[in-house]
C-alpha cells in the first residue's frame, strides 16, 4: 500500500481520460463536455499521449461526444483536433482498432459541414487515404449490434465495456441503455461470437444479434453457446478504477453521472484544472 501523502494526488492521465470517457458515454453530459473550456483542448493533447491505451480511451471519449450533432461543429473547429486525428491515423506506431476509431471519428467531424454531395465525394476520398494508411492488413470494420440481457445499469454498463475492451479487434461502442442494446464497431476478421462470450463472461448478462429480415423486421437471433477462444489485448491496463461501485439507480435507463449533472460539472472542471497545470509532465 501507498503511504497517503498530505498533498492530494494528481490523478493520472489515464484516470483522467477515462473518467472523461466515462462522462461522455452518458447523452446528457456530451453538450456540457464541448462547452467546457478545457476538455476538448485536452482530449486533444491526450491524442498525442506515448501510452497507447490513453490516445484509444480519449478517441472514445470523442467519438461519444461527435454522436451529438450540435456537437460537431465546435469539435471540428477546436484548435488541433483534425491535425491530431490525422496524425493517430498515420502514426506507423498506432495499433490498427485505434486507427480505425481515430479515422472514424475524423469522417464524422470531416462530413459534419459540407452539402451531402459533398460528403460522399469526402468520405469517398477520406476512406481510400484511410485504408491507404492503414495498409492491407486492416480489412474494414464491421458494425454489430447487440441485445444485452441484463444491461440495466451504469455498473452493469462497466463491466461489459469492460468486457469489450479486453477483445483484440473492438474498435468502439455506444451503449443505448433504454433498449439494453450495444452497437460494437469490430474488425471485419473477429467473429462477432467472441463478443458473446466476453459478456457472457460476466455472469450476469448475455448477448444475442440483432439482425434485419428481408423486410426490414428486426429479429434477436441467438449465438452459439459454444465458447469463441478470445484473444485478449494483452497490452491494455485495467480500465475502470477498481474503487468505482455505482450503487443501483432508481431510473435504470440513465446512467450514474447524468442522474448528478452537479456532480458531473464538478468533475468536469477538476479534469480541465488537471489538464490546464499538468499536462506536459
Amino acid at each position: 500500500e501507498k503511504m497517503n501523502s498530505t498533498m492530494s494526488e494528481e490523478p493520472d492521465a489515464l484516470s483522467v481520460v477515462n473518467q472523461l470517457r466515462d462522462l461522455a458515454a452518458d447523452p446528457l453530459n456530451r453538450r456540457a463536455i464541448v462547452q467546457d473550456q478545457g476538455c476538448l483542448p485536452g482530449l486533444i493533447l491526450f491524442l498525442d499521449h506515448p501510452n497507447p491505451p490513453v490516445v484509444h480511451s480519449a478517441l472514445l471519449a470523442l467519438r461519444y461526444l461527435a454522436e451529438c450533432r450540435a456537437n460537431r461543429e465546435k469539435m471540428k473547429s477546436e484548435l488541433g483536433m483534425m491535425l491530431s486525428l490525422q496524425n493517430v491515423i498515420q502514426k506507423t506506431t498506432t495499433p490498427g482498432e485505434t486507427k480505425l476509431l481515430a479515422s472514424e471519428v475524423y469522417d464524422i467531424l470531416q462530413s459534419s459541414s459540407m452539402s451531402d454531395m459533398d460528403n460522399v465525394n469526402e468520405m469517398n476520398y477520406r476512406r481510400r487515404k484511410a485504408q491507404f494508411f492503414l495498409g492491407s492488413t486492416n480489412k474494414r470494420a464491421k458494425t454489430v449490434v447487440l441485445h444485452i440481457d441484463g444491461l440495466d445499469d451504469s455498473s452493469r454498463r462497466n463491466l461489459c465495456e469492460e468486457a469489450l475492451l479486453k477483445i483484440k479487434g473492438v474498435i468502439s461502442f455506444t451503449f443505448q441503455m433504454a433498449v439494453q442494446r450495444c452497437v460494437v464497431r469490430i474488425r471485419s476478421d473477429l467473429k462477432a461470437e467472441a463478443l458473446a462470450t466476453a459478456i457472457a463472461s460476466t455472469k450476469v448478462m448475455k448477448a444475442q444479434q440483432v439482425v434485419k429480415s428481408e423486410s426490414g423486421e428486426e429479429m434477436l437471433v441467438p449465438f452459439q453457446d459454444t465458447p469463441v477462444e478470445v484473444e485478449q489485448n494483452t497490452d491494455l491496463p485495467e480500465y475502470l478504477p477498481e474503487d468505482e461501485s455505482p450503487t443501483k439507480e432508481q431510473d435504470k435507463a440513465v446512467s450514474r453521472v447524468g442522474s448528478h449533472p452537479e456532480g458531473a460539472a464538478s468533475w468536469l472542471s477538476t479534469a480541465a484544472n488537471f489538464l490546464s497545470r499538468s499536462f506536459y509532465w
